[in-house]
């Protein structure tokens, strides 16, 4: 029997980011992972660009972009009826090395495909020394003992089996959780979207075998409508075929190799590294946790991987719920930390899981076309009418800044609000705003740093002007007092206080806006409700 703060079942990206930030956090916990942790099918090859502020702050923006993903490569979208065939239309964007940041954030998103960025995560867990990993180790069970969880765990490499005692035990063990399973949580939605079909190939020279050039991903479209979708994987001689609608049984070795030389179209030598069956599935948890037992990823949230959302959500949920735990094991968090997290989180699932569907209809959306195909005039006409109706369409996929950083936790227990009204919620406009519950807003500080820099491990408050008067110290007083860690940092520049909207801020240890306002007529009790303590109706008020 062993003993640990935090037991994580599952060592995938969302798995490792919590470990991760707890560690960075001075947490200790245990990872069980049931695999030997080998990827033979990258699941995601995108990491969004909140996910990329959190490596900021995790010191691992660096790896990420001297991944082995080539910097040069453009991450065109192109619509074909094949690669060799017509071209309907294209999405151009600039490569990972000549991309900049948008306004809003000192980061972008970054290409790094999981077989790439797992090892990123895992290394940066191991350098902090705090995470014990166990590959080859499968949950069998567990049970909530009212102060801690007792997990029963198998070693296969050992052929043993034993038990793990742990405060508290997150299942970021995917959409077949056995965690979720056993804590009897059910999942609403759809559990078929579409029967797809993933292949991992090789072939060192399929550029030179087309004439459309290097690009990121083509999504090919014939007579019938869109029914594949080649990604470069690594840029070089690695590629995933998605056959989208494939067959309830999936696709023999067979088909696949017809249906690669059907998308490409030209018989050429490559070879087949791996086969996926798998079920694009649109489902969302009731709630994510029961007792000392949370689920992250997609054992909460399972989704088309159509926008890339499903692991930098999964990404969030690590980071809200780390901060939690910490706050928890550290005796200053209430019992609304844990409610919250489901409260906060699962409302950005909801909204992902749809914009994710909605996305996969868009790419799905051109139907059957006849003449597409045709060297006419009529065909001619076709294409170019079904280009320009799909690359209009797919734009909502491809722009969804909003998606990434606009989200809010406007019904959470923990947030004071000040009374503004909501803005808009928009998938592709990001309007930076410090209103209670949002992402703190990024602000080029006059030396040159973000003002997401400011923010750490604790609670920050930001007092935005020359004289900070008796708020700052009324807050370190009521923090001190209950054990909360907090630090006052002072700024007497203009463009942060327009953004803010306030001169007293205070930002939460994940970056978002927990209260704000001009004074702070009862200190102690902003500080009570977010930690937890106080309720929703409670007298912690901006003024």
């Amino acid at each position: 029997m062993t003993e640990y703060p935090i037991l994580i079942v599952g060592a995938g990206p969302v798995g490792l980011a919590l470990a991760g930030d707890l560690a960075w956090r001075g947490i200790s916990s245990c990872v069980v992972e049931r695999s030997d942790g080998t990827i033979e099918q990258p699941r995601m090859d995108m990491v969004g660009i909140r996910s990329m502020e959190h490596a900021r702050r995790w010191g691992i923006v660096h790896d990420v972009e001297n991944s082995p993903y080539p910097r040069d490569y453009p991450q065109d979208n192109v619509y074909v009826t094949s690669l060799t065939g017509w071209e309907l239309g294209r999405e151009r964007f600039p490569s990972m090395g000549d991309d900049r940041p948008p306004p809003a954030s000192p980061q972008k998103r970054e290409r790094c495909p999981q077989d790439m960025f797992d090892p990123i995560l895992r290394r940066w867990v191991e350098r902090q020394g705090l995470t014990e990993l166990r590959f080859r180790t499968e949950l069998a069970g567990f049970r909530d003992a009212g102060d801690h969880v007792v997990a029963e765990v198998s070693d296969h490499a050992g052929g043993r089996t034993g038990e793990i005692h742990a405060r508290y035990l997150v299942g970021c063990d995917g959409a077949a959780s056995r965690v979720r399973e056993q804590l009897g949580i059910p999942m609403q939605g759809k559990t078929v979207l579409t029967n797809t079909t993933n292949v991992i190939f090789r072939d060192p020279d399929l550029v030179e075998r087309h004439d459309k050039g290097r690009a990121y991903r083509f999504i090919v479209i014939d007579t019938e409508g869109t029914w594949a979708t080649i990604v470069a994987i690594n840029g070089r001689d690695r590629w995933r075929m998605s056959v989208v609608q494939a067959p309830p049984d999936g696709l023999t070795r067979t088909e696949v190799e017809t249906a690669i030389r059907r998308a490409v179209g030209r018989d050429f030598p490559f070879d087949v590294l791996s086969i996926t069956n798998w079920k694009r599935r649109e489902l969302i948890a009731d709630r994510y946790g029961k007792g000392r037992v949370f689920i992250a990823g997609d054992a909460a949230h399972v989704m088309s991987p159509t926008g890339g959302f499903g692991m930098n959500t999964g990404i969030g949920d690590a980071v809200d719920l780390s901060w939690k735990l910490e706050a928890l094991l550290g005796g200053w968090g209430g019992s609304a930390l844990p409610e919250s997290y489901t409260v906060e989180r699962k409302p950005i699932a909801e909204r992902n899981v749809r914009e994710a569907s909605a996305n996969l209809n868009r790419m799905l959306s051109p139907g059957e076309n006849p003449s597409l195909c045709d060297d006419t005039p009529e065909g001619a006409a076709t294409r170019a009418r079904v280009g320009a109706e799909f690359a209009e369409a797919m734009r909502h996929e491809w722009y969804t800044l909003g998606i990434h950083l606009g989200y809010r936790y406007d019904e959470s227990p923990i947030v004071v609000p000040d009374g503004t009204p909501a803005p808009p919620v928009e998938h592709a406009r990001y309007v930076p705003r410090a209103r209670p519950g949002s992402r703190a807003p990024h602000v080029v500080l006059a030396d040159g740093r973000s003002t997401l820099d400011l923010f750490g491990r604790g609670f920050t408050l930001l007092a935005l002007g020359a004289q900070g008067g008796d708020v700052p110290a009324a807050f370190e007083r009521a923090a001190r007092g209950r054990g909360v860690p907090l630090r006052v940092v002072t700024l007497d520049e203009p463009q942060v206080r327009e953004i803010y909207g306030a001169p007293f801020v205070l930002v939460r240890p994940d970056g978002h806006v927990a209260w704000r306002g001009g004074s702070a007529t009862d200190a102690a009790a902003i500080v009570d409700r977010v930690r937890g303590v106080l309720r929703v109706g409670s007298p912690a008020t901006a003024s």
